[in-house]
């Protein structure tokens, strides 16, 4: 069964039950969740399986899908549900609206085990089903880049189908405020638009932005709650407020107004702690609790660098005369202060893990994003929490480190390793781990300017966080988990929805030196996930499922074209076709994903030529403090120079204290120098060559650096000098030119 997540309890029984457009969807007279729960199967089901299932008010008969809410039935938890498939009808009960509902999501699974259209027979079954976790949730990151309303009820649909029942939607921050206040109109009219750095060049636009609308908000949440999905807002406090403190700048602490941000990473600007100000987020969380139902309110919390609070004499002022030891203890008062003004309307507070850091609330409840430490402390200090670290559940860490892999950041998280998490820290005894509400995912969009990038970033991992949060831990299985996607991938293809195929992707590996000296390759193929059959070509063609399957490693006489493609043992294709060409010019080529990082810092970004542009590639590999990177074992015998193709990059990085963790090398010219070193990073220069003038040079562009003659191999390491207050430089791909060829192109 084709499940996820996996029921807690599946046992298959003799016979089936066919369903066709004559079965009817039998519902208790008025019944409206049910007709609800109903409604949803049927039209899902005819818009993915071409099925027609007409909802009806039942008359005593009961061959057909009956959907029933039952208070004694065996299925009584909160969001839970029973399935039975008998030759004579399918039944769903539920003591609650929402496991009615989640009995439909199964049921439409059951009724997509692959691609085809028409009648399904279902195998005679029984399901009892429940959560393990009552949160079990995705925040959405609106503020860095903006999704349309029907972007995010796209998403809710695929939550809805994967039983995740919390949309933490991060609304405001640094670089754009998206919710409409009206008692406060410049949030959006200023705060919700920032001018992209290189506006106007290269795809970027000229105004970048957008907001909800309270209309839009209501619809959205209306939507969420028709599929059981609460939607908790988020409202960042007393950090990532630049946008806000843009629109109001007497909110802020300095009194001037900044532009809003342009810069990832941590900005300084802060609210400040005058009564007004208050003031001004009381109102605002008024309007945002008026459309927003949620019992949780998220009030950010985190990395609020106290820069500007310490050298403010009225900030110093108030923090003394509250008698706080320091900055740290006034954020606590701060989010206090919050707290109880929630609290007074019935609201709760949630926030990141540094509200621990001054003290909070005890009925507040912690998001822990620094690793699992915060969930950790609060639980054992008696909050609630919500697992949400950093990296294991943040989508926009890199599925893999394949060449064509899309933006993120390092390090990998792929698809095992989110099956693998356990929401629970092990060191927790029974009282504290009763503390751990749930887990959440998180797609933050610094680099994910499109709703295809939040896709292809969510999905399938959103299918392994969707069991770890659902089903038993005694069930899980990833060997079970992978055989499972295959149907998933085809009902994902149905929707129109962007999944990646990282996990899948065949990887064709083969020593690049070995092969230059021998004219000759042993090709090996493989893939993340170790699941699925590789077949593959030689000769350039399409790989099919008649093509050769790959067994043990092949060698090939170059040149070659190695092509390879993964397909699941029902025939459908798990992953694209990849492709590997050997040739001299290709084993003396590398491409800048492909290169490391040199010692002494394992920052890594993938990131597009533009902030703001929604492209899928190209994508560059940088590391924002410190530009060297490494050629391993670079065969140089007989080579004359280097060819380097290259892409200058915004450096819209704000980077607060460990702005000093920056690397800045000396330049002997303008702009700086492209500059090869042998062996070690301040090893001997074997080539150099000028970088162009950013004003007059296409972002893109190619240099040639001659290389005095070496023999065997080294490790090169490519450095740019160029100032660090100017553009960052990615390497596109460096190539090894020998001396024929260099002599040839002159």
């Amino acid at each position: 069964m084709s499940l996820i997540p996996r029921p807690e309890e599946l046992q298959q029984n003799s016979g089936s039950f066919k369903v066709d457009d004559g079965t009817p969807i039998l519902i208790p007279a008025n019944d409206a969740a049910a007709r609800s729960s109903a409604q949803y199967l049927a039209d899902l089901v005819e818009h993915t399986r071409g099925l027609h299932l007409n909802v009806v008010e039942t008359t005593g008969e009961n061959r057909g899908i009956v959907f029933q809410h039952n208070s004694k039935s065996a299925a009584s938890h909160a969001e839970s549900y029973t399935i039975d498939v008998t030759p004579q009808g399918i039944r769903i009960e539920a003591s609650d609206d929402a496991g009615l509902f989640y009995g439909a999501v199964t049921l439409f699974q059951l009724l997509t085990p692959n691609s085809k259209h028409g009648e399904v027979n279902i195998p005679a079954l029984h399901i009892s089903d429940s959560p393990r976790f009552a949160w079990r949730g995705v925040m959405l990151d609106s503020a860095r880049h903006f999704q349309s309303a029907e972007d995010v009820k796209k998403l809710l649909d695929q939550m809805a189908q994967h039983k995740l029942n919390v949309l933490h939607w991060h609304l405001t921050d640094d670089q754009g405020w998206r919710i409409e206040i009206k008692r406060y109109p410049e949030l959006t009219r200023i705060g919700a638009w920032r001018t992209p750095p290189d506006a106007g060049h290269d795809g970027e636009p000229q105004r970048y932005g957008g907001f909800y609308t309270q209309d839009q908000i209501r619809d959205v949440v209306a939507y969420a709650a028709a599929r059981h999905i609460t939607v908790v807002p988020e409202i960042d406090m007393p950090g990532h407020a630049q946008a806000a403190v843009a629109s109001y700048p007497q909110i802020g602490v300095t009194g001037k107004r900044p532009p809003v941000s342009v810069d990832w990473g941590v900005n300084p600007y802060l609210y400040n702690v005058d009564d007004a100000t208050f003031q001004f987020i009381d109102n605002v969380l008024d309007e945002v609790m008026a459309l927003f139902p949620s019992h949780y309110i998220h009030v950010g919390g985190d990395e609020a660098i106290k820069d500007q609070w310490k050298a403010s004499p009225a900030i110093q002022a108030k923090l003394h005369a509250l008698h706080l030891k320091d900055e740290d203890a006034l954020q606590g008062w701060f989010i206090g202060r919050i707290g109880s003004y929630l609290a007074a309307h019935g609201r709760r507070l949630i926030g990141w893990d540094e509200i621990l850091d001054g003290g909070v609330p005890a009925d507040a409840t912690v998001m822990s994003w620094r690793g699992t430490d915060g969930a950790i402390k609060a639980a054992k200090l008696g909050h609630d929490v919500v697992m949400s670290p950093a990296p294991d559940l943040y989508l926009d860490s890199l599925q893999s480190n394949l060449p064509d892999e899309t933006a993120g950041r390092d390090p990998v998280r792929s698809l095992e390793n989110v099956y693998r998490f356990n929401p629970v820290p092990s060191v927790l005894n029974a009282a504290q781990a009763a503390h751990v509400l749930g887990a959440q995912a998180n797609a933050w969009t610094e680099h994910m300017p499109s709703m295809r990038h939040v896709q292809r970033a969510a999905f399938p991992r959103l299918d392994a966080f969707s069991e770890i949060v659902w089903s038993p831990t005694s069930s899980l299985d990833w060997k079970d988990f992978l055989a499972r996607l295959s149907a998933q991938f085809q009902r994902y293809a149905m929707q129109n929805v962007d999944v990646a195929d990282s996990a899948f992707a065949p990887v064709i590996q083969f020593d690049t030196n070995a092969a230059l000296k021998s004219g000759k390759a042993e090709v090996t193929l493989s893939n993340q996930a170790g699941y699925g059959e590789i077949h593959y070509t030689t000769d350039g063609s399409a790989p099919d499922r008649q093509a050769p399957l790959y067994i043990k490693p092949f060698n090939v006489t170059w040149p070659s074209t190695i092509k390879a493609a993964t397909y699941g043992s029902d025939g459908s294709v798990l992953a694209g076709t990849r492709t590997r060409v050997i040739d001299r010019t290709h084993l003396l080529t590398k491409m800048g994903m492909e290169l490391s990082n040199c010692a002494g810092s394992d920052f890594r970004l993938h990131v597009q030529p533009m902030p703001d542009a929604t492209s899928m590639t190209p994508v560059y590999a940088v590391n924002v403090f410190d530009t060297c990177q490494q050629y391993p074992a670079a065969p140089l015998d007989g080579i004359r120079s280097i060819h380097l193709e290259a892409v200058r990059l915004e450096r819209n990085y704000a980077l607060a204290h460990d702005i000093k963790l920056v690397v800045s090398r000396p330049h002997s010219t303008p702009y700086g120098e492209f500059v090869v070193h042998q062996d070690r990073c301040d090893g001997p220069v074997l080539a150099k060559a000028p970088l162009p003038n950013p004003a007059s040079s296409a972002r893109r562009f190619a240099l040639n650096a001659a290389l005095t003659a070496q023999h065997g191999e080294h490790t090169l390491c490519l450095i740019f000098t160029a100032p660090t207050d100017g553009p960052l430089y990615a390497i596109d791909s460096i190539s090894l030119v020998p001396a024929s060829t260099a002599k040839s192109s002159q």
